[in-house]
């Protein structure tokens, strides 16, 4: 795992300045300690920063084809490079060294810009080629490994794997972006292909970006969709045999590396399967690590421990106080923008703890998105059918009802009907959007200054979900559902989340759910498979009950959170009062004063659980301290 940076001049052929690009790479040390390199040519400079994982030894970048004409920076890893680099040579490519790196070089040689079709694994890269004078930017199918990107006043394209790189270029614009404030607050993250500064974008998942030489603008190019059809009728002990079987190959070759390697071991369903596949495929006992919470409702290193006793791992927990929030401060650098997932905290520290142990680890993630695993997806799906049995002119006034009536949050349950009524009048997509939004529509508005409103021009969140939703050929609500958390939540909440925290420690994670030939084939299957009488995941779970217990695998879903509510009603309240209170969202001009103020009082007194916003908005004005300093 490594960073890369860069700067193309568009429009000139100048040399880009050496000291700064070194500069810009030195900023994302963190992500490569092992070596870093530079290349500098006309009209382009190319830096990296590697973690050496495969091929220590001549691995370094940036890396070129034989002549020097085709240069590599890349981050990530391709799974099936050793396969790809025998078909190269058998059409006549010669190769230096044993790195995954120099297959890129050779396959953008052989197939240009469907080279990308051909690589399996998680990846971004940069390639430059002089013959052709282009650059070439990738990132892969889910959006695993990041990429961003930034077009000066000068023509300069600044791009790196992360912001903080850009960031150290004097001519970057760093003016805040109203839109990406609204889809932050609405989310608790800023999604692709926005980031906070207007100048600034992220490349989306699957998506290629050519830039000719010459050429003052280029638009991203989408080369992969998850292909949700349905199309595979398959029987059920069928279906079964084939995950299993296709969920070992997508392990089998994560585990290909010359440094140690081990696994997150949380004790849930996903990560716990992972586990049990590789214990399957090592002769060695797996390494294994996983973090304990002092207070049960936040624990599962019991569960956790049942697995790696069942596989014989070699096991390593550390407890961590669940009032735990010395990391605060750090969150803002890391992340480089705002980002809400407080779950962001114990990601950090276990990332800390496998670090001790190994250099890669394999994780669960994706599980949820693969196979409806997530409770929200049974909200959503309940939404559904009360709107289905309602006649759709009806809809709108139902909904209009349900804004007129009072917002009784302590009532008896049959008392609360506003959020029923509610969302009968709302389409499938805002109703998804209501159940995953930090803070809701409402609750937004009320907060926003009438100047910020107005400089919003009547943008809402929704048409990030909405411009996904377009997209998706699926004609199921819980498909829809997976198919816009597979654009949004996934890269923009989860697989950032853990870039950041594993890299801030020079650690790979590698995630064998989100192999995208399981991916593709999973989208393809029916949505009975995947949820079932309310249970999530119900073909992994079946699939899993030769090697898991029960306990395990049917357990109530229990997420990887911290106690914010108590924290701000205890050792955090003073911090948040300030917060709220203080210069930064003051000066900012966003937020109303005294909304802020009664929505903080509205938590202290009990009367709502406001701890998502006011987290959100903690880590705003941590940002917005950032930015002034």
């Amino acid at each position: 795992m490594c960073g890369l940076v860069g700067i193309f001049n568009t429009l000139s052929r100048g040399e880009p300045d050496k000291a700064l690009l070194h500069r810009m790479n030195e900023a994302q040390f963190h992500r490569g300690p092992d070596e870093g390199g530079l290349h500098v040519e006309p009209a382009v400079g190319l830096g990296h920063r590697r973690l050496s994982i495969i091929d220590l030894a001549e691995g370094q970048q940036p890396l070129g084809n034989e002549d020097g004409s085709v240069i590599v920076v890349f981050n990530g890893e391709i799974y099936n490079f050793a396969s790809l680099a025998e078909e190269l040579k058998q059409a006549g490519h010669r190769f230096r060294t044993r790195s995954d790196t120099e297959v890129i070089v050779h396959a953008w040689e052989e197939w240009g810009e469907d080279c990308v079709q051909h690589l399996r694994g998680m990846f971004a890269f940069a390639l430059w080629d002089r013959n052709r004078q282009c650059l070439f930017l990738a990132r892969d199918r889910l959006g695993i490994k990041p990429l961003y990107y930034s077009l000066l006043a000068d023509g300069s394209l600044l791009f790196a794997s992360e912001l903080k790189a850009l960031k150290v270029h004097p001519a970057l614009d760093r003016t805040i972006d109203p839109l990406a404030c609204e889809d932050y607050f609405a989310f608790g993250y800023v999604p692709e292909p926005r980031t906070i500064y207007r100048s600034v974008s992220k490349l989306s998942p699957g998506q290629t970006l050519l830039w000719q030489h010459g050429q003052p603008q280029a638009e991203p190019r989408t080369y992969w969709d998850v292909p949700f059809s349905a199309d595979q009728d398959l029987p059920e002990s069928e279906a079964i045999s084939s995950l299993v079987e296709r969920l070992r190959e997508a392990v089998d070759i994560r585990m290909i590396a010359e440094v140690p390697l081990g696994a997150f071991l949380s004790g849930g369903v996903d990560s716990s399967s992972v586990v049990a596949m590789m214990a399957q495929l090592s002769e060695e006992p797996v390494n294994t690590c996983s973090i304990a919470f002092g207070e049960s409702a936040f624990d599962e290193s019991v569960q956790a421990e049942e697995v790696a006793r069942r596989y014989g791992t070699r096991h390593a927990v550390e407890r961590v106080a669940v009032d735990d929030f010395s990391l605060l401060d750090q969150l803002t650098q890391l992340y480089d923008e705002p980002f809400a997932d407080s779950s962001a905290l114990p990601t950090y520290r276990v990332c800390e703890l496998a670090r001790k142990q190994v250099t890669v680890a394999l994780s669960g993630d994706g599980g949820d998105e693969d196979l409806g695993g997530y409770t929200r997806y049974g909200w959503h799906l309940q939404e559904q059918a009360r709107r289905a049995r309602v006649p759709a002119p009806l809809r709108p006034l139902i909904g209009a009802i349900g804004a007129l009536y009072p917002d009784m949050p302590k009532a008896p349950r049959f008392l609360r009907a506003r959020a029923t009524l509610r969302s009968i009048g709302r389409d499938p997509v805002a109703g998804y959007m209501q159940i995953m939004s930090v803070m809701d529509e409402d609750l937004r508005d009320r907060l926003y200054s009438q100047e910020f409103r107005r400089e919003l021009q009547d943008y809402k969140a929704v048409e990030v979900m909405r411009r996904h939703a377009a997209n998706c050929r699926a004609g199921d609500p819980l498909s829809l559902a997976q198919y816009i958390d597979y654009k949004t939540y996934l890269p923009g909440d989860i697989l950032t989340k853990v870039d950041r925290a594993s890299m801030a420690h020079a650690l790979e994670v590698r995630v064998p759910l989100l192999d995208h030939q399981l991916v593709e084939w999973l989208a393809g299957l029916q949505p009975g498979l995947k949820r079932r009488e309310g249970e999530g995941k119900y073909l992994l779970k079946k699939a899993m009950e030769p090697y898991l217990s029960e306990e395990i695998l049917y357990r109530r879903k229990q997420g990887f959170a911290v106690p914010l509510a108590e924290w701000f009603r205890g050792p955090l309240r003073e911090r948040l009062r300030n917060a709220l209170q203080g210069e930064a969202l003051s000066d900012s001009g966003l937020l109303d004063p005294a909304a802020l103020t009664r929505l903080f009082d509205e938590h202290q007194s009990g009367a709502r659980d406001r701890s998502a916003p006011l987290w959100s908005l903690l880590m705003f004005e941590s940002f917005l301290r950032a930015e002034a300093a």
